[in-house]
C-alpha cells in the first residue's frame, strides 16, 4: 500500500500566487487540505485539522508586517508536529534567525523566486515536510555576512565549508557529491570531519547534521 500523500495549509494574501501553489502542490501528488489570505485562519485549521506542512508567506494581512512569521512560531512552539515553510520576496536575515532560533528540523524559509523551479521547490516541501530543512542559499550568503569575529567555523577548510553550506540548504550527502563533483565517500568523510571540528557529540547522524547546520547559520 502506497504512502498517504503528505497535507498542506497555504496563507498567502497573492490570489495568483495561492491559487499557483496549490495547482503546483497538488500536480506534484501534495493534498491541499486548505488555502487562505490570512495567517488567523491557517492557525484554526493547524488546531482542527491535520497538516503535515503549512507554507506562509512572511507578511500577511491585515498589517502585512509579521503576522507569518509571528503564525509560523506559534505553530513551530505550539504544534510541532506540523513543519513550516514561509515564503519571503526580501532576503531579512532577523526573521530567518528567529524561525531558526531552537532547530533546523521541519522548517523551510526560501524566496518567492524559488517557486519557479517546480521540482525544486516541491522537493524542497517534502524534505521539511518530512522533517528536514530548507534554506534558501541568499539567505545563507546572507547570514556569512553577519559572521562573528570568532568565528566557531574557522577551523573548517573551504572544501568543508563548501560541504555544510549545502548541508544547510538541505541538500543530502549524495546531492553534496554531486553537486561538488566528488564521490560519496569523500562527502561522507567530509561530513564527519565537521562534526569533529565543531565538537557535535555521537547521536543519530540527522541530529548532528541539524546541531551542525544551527551552528553555521548562527556563526
Amino acid at each position: 500500500m502506497s504512502n498517504p500523500p503528505l497535507t498542506v495549509g497555504i496563507a498567502e494574501d497573492s490570489l495568483l500566487l495561492r491559487e499557483g501553489l496549490g495547482r503546483i502542490l497538488s500536480d506534484a501528488g501534495l493534498s491541499l487540505v486548505a488555502s487562505y489570505d490570512n495567517a488567523d485562519d491557517l492557525l484554526a485549521c493547524v488546531r482542527g485539522r491535520s497538516l503535515d506542512i503549512a507554507i506562509l508567506d512572511i507578511r500577511l494581512p491585515p498589517s502585512h508586517t509579521d503576522e507569518g512569521i509571528r503564525a509560523a512560531l506559534h505553530i513551530r512552539q505550539h504544534h510541532p508536529n506540523v513543519a513550516v515553510l514561509v515564503l519571503s520576496q526580501y532576503v531579512e536575515v532577523g526573521l530567518a534567525l528567529q524561525l531558526l532560533a531552537d532547530s533546523a528540523e521541519r522548517v523551510g524559509y526560501l524566496l518567492k523566486d524559488r517557486i519557479s523551479d517546480v521540482q525544486d521547490f516541491t522537493d524542497a516541501v517534502r524534505r521539511v515536510a518530512r522533517g528536514g530543512s530548507a534554506i534558501d542559499p541568499t539567505i545563507i550568503s546572507a547570514l556569512l555576512q553577519r559572521r562573528r569575529h570568532d568565528d566557531p567555523l574557522a577551523r573548517l577548510t573551504p572544501r568543508e565549508r563548501q560541504v555544510i553550506a549545502l548541508m544547510a540548504t538541505g541538500t543530502s550527502n549524495q546531492g553534496i557529491a554531486n553537486n561538488l563533483v566528488i564521490t560519496l565517500r569523500a562527502t561522507e568523510k567530509y561530513v564527519s570531519s565537521i562534526f569533529d571540528k565543531l565538537g557535535i557529540p555521537s547521536t543519530r547522524d540527522e541530529s548532528r547534521r541539524v546541531l551542525a547546520v544551527l551552528l553555521y547559520l548562527r556563526s
